[in-house]
C-alpha cells in the first residue's frame, strides 16, 4: 500500500471512528487482517495460533476503544500489538515446554555434581535477564528476534516496518548495554572457568 493510500485509509478510519464505531471496527479488521497475519506468522508460524493472536488483538481493539486516543497510524499502533502478542505467547510457549521438560521432583537428584557452576549458570541467566529489562522496548524487540528468533536484519526490519539500518542501529546499542550491564556477571564466569 502506497502512503498515499495509507494516508486516505487513515483519514477515513479517522472519519468513520467518530460516527460509527462498528463500521469503524469493520473497516480496521478488512484493511488489517491479513497484513497482520503475515507479520506474525513470521514470529509464530503456525496458522491456527495467529489466528488467535489476531482474534485477541481485535478484541482488545474493541473493549479498550472508548480508552483508545486518536490514532496517527492503525497499521503501526496494530502492527506492535500483533507483535507483542505474538512475542508474548512465543515466551509462555517456551516456559510451558521449559517445565514440560523438566524432571519430576521425585527424579532429580538431590545434589548436582556441578553445583558451584550450576550456580554461576543461574546468576548469568538472572543477570542477563535484568540487563534485558534495562533495554528500551524496540530495541529489546529487534535484539530479540535476532537473536531467540534467529531472524535476518531484513526479517526484522520488514516484520517491525523499519529500516534495516535502524535495526542495524538498535543492534549496536543493545550490545553496548548488554556488554556494560553483564561485565560483573563475565568476570564472576571467567574465574570460574579458570
Amino acid at each position: 500500500m502506497s502512503a498515499a493510500d495509507d494516508s486516505i485509509l487513515e483519514a477515513r478510519l479517522a472519519a468513520l471512528r467518530g460516527t460509527d464505531e462498528a463500521a469503524w471496527m469493520e473497516a480496521v479488521f478488512r484493511a488489517f487482517y491479513a497484513p497482520l497475519g503475515q507479520v506474525v506468522y513470521r514470529v509464530v508460524p503456525d496458522r491456527a495460533v495467529v489466528e488467535d493472536l489476531l482474534q485477541d488483538v481485535f478484541l482488545r481493539l474493541w473493549q479498550g476503544r472508548a480508552a483508545l486516543p486518536p490514532l496517527e497510524s492503525h497499521r503501526a499502533y496494530l502492527t506492535r500489538a500483533a507483535l507483542n502478542a505474538a512475542l508474548r505467547y512465543v515466551g509462555r510457549n517456551k516456559r510451558q515446554v521449559a517445565w514440560d521438560d523438566a524432571p519430576a521432583a521425585d527424579t532429580a537428584p538431590a545434589v548436582t555434581p556441578d553445583a558451584l557452576a550450576a550456580l554461576h549458570h543461574a546468576d548469568t541467566e538472572t543477570a542477563v535477564a535484568a540487563a534485558l529489562a534495562l533495554l528500551p522496548p524496540q530495541c529489546r524487540v529487534v535484539f530479540e528476534l535476532s537473536r531467540y528468533e534467529e531472524l535476518s536484519y531484513r526479517q526484522i526490519a520488514e516484520t517491525l516496518a523499519i529500516s534495516p539500518k535502524t535495526v542495524e542501529n538498535q543492534m549496536g546499542k543493545a550490545l553496548r548495554v548488554l556488554r556494560g550491564a553483564l561485565a560483573g556477571a563475565l568476570r564472576n564466569l571467567y574465574s570460574v572457568l579458570l
